[in-house]
């Protein structure tokens, strides 16, 4: 990949329309902190962070399975990241794509860089969970949360390249995918990672690698991933994986949920995957602590109590079944949007 850097403006970048270049977009954050909109000042300050004296920026990690973290990330090393993500989904100067994801978060903060760095045709919008109501252009590249693909179903036949992160994509909102004319990845990856790493079609199984990252696991059989590009030390998830080849790997679960129920461990987003089409609200498994089985698996339903036909779980095997029910009025989530499964049990 060529050496861009950072604090260069691409020739090409618009946004909305409009022509750019580093004062431009300085001077367009200077009237985004004055007079905009919070989704607009959140973004002056980041172009301010940019563009200023540092070699890094301060992020907040999403806070899924602990508390939110600030860490710093090298902006060359943003410039890489947007660099592979062109050239693994084959994305070129004077593409048009829409950044609807907030800047306050890594995602949408990287839409904004491949913009401004690879030369792209930016249309900036709020980060509503319609993102695309009453707008009819064609766009060549677009990155959503699945809510705001469920809510976009018809408008996205006008999206030639979508990659949803985020969230997980049930299989519902997969289904309604399937019949639309978009090329539809999902994506892999964490804000130490500056966005995904990996992607995969939805009809696909495994997750395969962008350039220059290379894959292994540690004795847990979790992913590491070495990126020297990004970072300078391998990175160790906690996300649970069945490596097929170099730049491959099937997704198993996360082992901060794996339930170890007398001796066999079980992966709830396999059981969850399931279950998807047979619940129509959101949902998941989950361990609950068992004197003799050490833990016993429990389904957790958001919304009103429903009673279950005793045929209801027969796809599961034996050992998969829910042993117990529990419901929520609403599930605790993150401020991006992700469940968090421990706080909202305990919450019941």
């Amino acid at each position: 990949m060529n050496k861009i850097d950072y604090n260069n403006v691409h020739l090409n970048f618009k946004w909305n329309g409009v022509s750019l270049d580093k004062n431009g977009l300085l001077a367009l954050a200077d009237d985004f902190i004055k007079q905009g909109q919070d989704f607009e000042r959140i973004t002056g300050e980041f172009i301010l962070d940019w563009f200023d004296i540092n070699s890094f920026i301060t992020v907040t990690t999403s806070g899924t399975t602990g508390i939110p973290k600030k860490i710093q990330i090298d902006k060359q090393a943003m410039v890489f990241s947007a660099l592979a993500t062109a050239e693994f989904f084959d994305l070129k100067s004077g593409n048009r794509v829409l950044n609807c994801l907030s800047t306050n978060y890594i995602a949408g903060k990287m839409m904004l860089i491949r913009s401004m760095v690879l030369g792209f045709e930016m249309d900036f919008v709020e980060p509503t969970s319609n993102p695309l109501k009453n707008n009819a252009k064609v766009y060549d590249f677009v990155a959503m949360v699945p809510l705001q693909v469920e809510n976009s179903i018809k408008e996205l036949i006008n999206v030639k390249k979508l990659i949803i992160g985020g969230a997980k994509i049930n299989l519902n909102l997969k289904n309604q995918l399937f019949k639309i004319p978009t090329l539809v990845y999902e994506t892999y990856g964490m804000t130490e990672t500056i966005t995904h790493v990996a992607a995969k079609k939805i009809s696909d199984s495994y997750f395969s690698v962008l350039p220059n990252v290379t894959i292994s696991t540690d004795t847990r059989d979790c992913l590491v991933i070495d990126v020297p590009r990004i970072s300078s030390s391998k990175i160790i998830t906690n996300d649970v994986v069945n490596i097929i080849n170099n730049s491959q790997f099937e997704l198993l679960g996360r082992i901060d949920n794996v339930i170890n129920s007398a001796g066999v461990k079980l992966f709830p987003e396999q059981i969850e995957n399931k279950l998807a089409h047979k619940i129509q609200n959101r949902f998941f498994v989950i361990g609950i602590p068992e004197e003799q089985y050490g833990e016993q698996l429990a389904l957790v339903i958001e919304g009103d109590p429903i009673v279950f036909e005793n045929d209801f779980f027969n796809e599961l095997l034996p050992f998969e079944k829910p042993k117990t029910i529990l419901f929520a009025p609403n599930f605790l989530e993150t401020e991006s949007g992700k469940v968090k499964r421990k706080a909202t049990l305990n919450l019941i």
